[in-house]
């Protein structure tokens, strides 16, 4: 919905249209559109001369003023540019802090995990084979094919909207050789999961999806032998490595759809809030939510994936990796994605104090230590058993969990468990 409004009314966080109506005496007339970010904008829109504009509020950071007595439901429009690029760009804080519309929700209707679960696992072979193409492409020489990027995230943050577990889980699903590109995909869900936990507006989540799907793209360009070595780095290797972000800078500027929040998250995700990460080593408030969102996340699934030179770690080591380095992470958010995620993730295997096994099928935000489960393997007697799902919150609930497990402990194979217990 657009409104003509006075300059006078112009407040940060709308997003311009276009320029109705300047002074007559004004120089060059402005034809450029996008957001308002702040007050300087607005300044320098007055210097131009500036006495209306067209105001697009399906576009915009901000809701419609009750004087409109607009009730627009917000699209999920990619994040315009800043109005007058003179403008020095502010850090994307302002723009991933805002909650979501609720009205929002009401667009993309729930799922059950069972039903959801189905179409993501789909998805997600489709998504890696696609994606590992994309890799070897990029490898050879090739351009970054950003609508193909654009779509798969976009498939992905659909299916998180609809059920935030479904696609979690096949993030806990490993495969040695094909991390580079799984590592795109899953921390392209687990941002979404967490944005969306977060709050934030759907436009933001597919922004900050498309942001980590490209993070460690630049991987592609480099010597794929360090990349996929076996061993630890020299530290000549490692300063190598370094410059993906770099080399991930070149393969998408310039290229249609690239929004500031996405370059932000590509180029600051090994950013540290102490100022002990690459590559311009910013600190404290330099570092912008979306960069501190994507360094939580992008840290958490290298941990927790089988890699070239390392074997996984379970979902609790990496959150205590997390609160352990207070110092290099925003300590809040940290905790927020814990609670977002649990101690023990969708798709964990925990051992009980009852000598079973148990699927974690659901988390608990208030209690993260307490999800809901699916007990199917007794270890005593090293069998599988007739399913049963518990809640480990109900206080009349006397099975706690005493440690996750790794699949191949016990000789399951955690694709073909979850395909039997989840696909309807």
């Amino acid at each position: 919905m657009r409104v003509t409004l006075p300059i006078s009314e112009l407040l940060p966080g709308m997003f311009v249209d276009s320029v109705n109506k300047q002074r007559s005496d004004a120089g060059i007339k402005i034809k450029s559109r996008g957001m308002v970010r702040d007050q300087a904008i607005i300044a320098k829109l007055l210097s131009e001369g500036v006495l209306e504009l067209n105001i697009d509020f399906a576009q915009s950071d901000i809701e419609i003023p009750e004087k409109y007595q607009l009730k627009e439901v917000e699209r999920s429009a990619p994040e315009p540019t800043p109005i007058a690029s003179s403008v020095e760009k502010p850090p994307t804080d302002k723009v991933i802090s805002e909650p979501a519309v609720k009205k929002v929700s009401k667009l993309i209707a729930p799922q059950s995990l069972e039903k959801e679960f189905e179409r993501a696992s789909q998805h997600f072979e489709m998504h890696n084979r696609k994606i590992q193409s994309l890799y070897g492409d990029i490898t050879a020489g090739g351009k970054v094919d950003i609508s193909l990027i654009s779509d798969v995230s976009k498939e992905i943050v659909q299916s998180v909207l609809r059920n935030s577990s479904a696609m979690a889980i096949l993030t806990r699903l490993k495969d040695k050789e094909g991390y580079n590109w799984r590592h795109m995909i899953n921390c392209t869900i687990l941002i979404s999961v967490f944005a969306k936990y977060l709050g934030l507006k759907n436009s933001v989540i597919q922004q900050l999806a498309m942001g980590a799907m490209l993070h460690d793209v630049g991987h592609a360009r480099l010597p794929q032998g360090i990349i996929n070595k076996e061993g630890k780095l020299t530290a000549l290797e490692y300063k190598a490595v370094k410059k993906h972000v770099v080399q991930s800078l070149g393969l998408v500027k310039g290229e249609k759809g690239i929004t500031p929040i996405m370059m932000d998250v590509i180029i600051n995700h090994h950013e540290r809030v102490d100022g002990s990460g690459y590559p311009r080593r910013l600190s404290g408030s330099k570092v912008s939510k979306a960069a501190r969102i994507m360094a939580i996340v992008d840290v958490y699934d290298a941990i927790t994936s089988d890699r070239p030179y390392q074997m996984s770690e379970e979902p609790v080591h990496a959150l205590r990796y997390l609160l352990a380095n207070k110092e290099q992470f925003d300590a809040e958010l940290v905790q927020r994605f814990i609670k977002c995620m649990g101690v023990h993730p969708v798709g964990t295997i925990v051992k009980l104090t009852n000598e079973r096994l148990a699927l974690v099928l659901e988390g608990n935000k208030q209690a993260p230590t307490a999800p809901k489960v699916r007990v199917f393997y007794n270890t005593k007697h090293m069998h599988h058993i007739t399913a049963k799902e518990l809640d480990l919150s109900d206080e009349e609930q006397e099975v706690k969990i005493v440690a996750s497990v790794r699949p191949l402990d016990y000789q399951i194979n955690l694709s073909r468990l979850l395909k039997d217990h989840l696909l309807v």
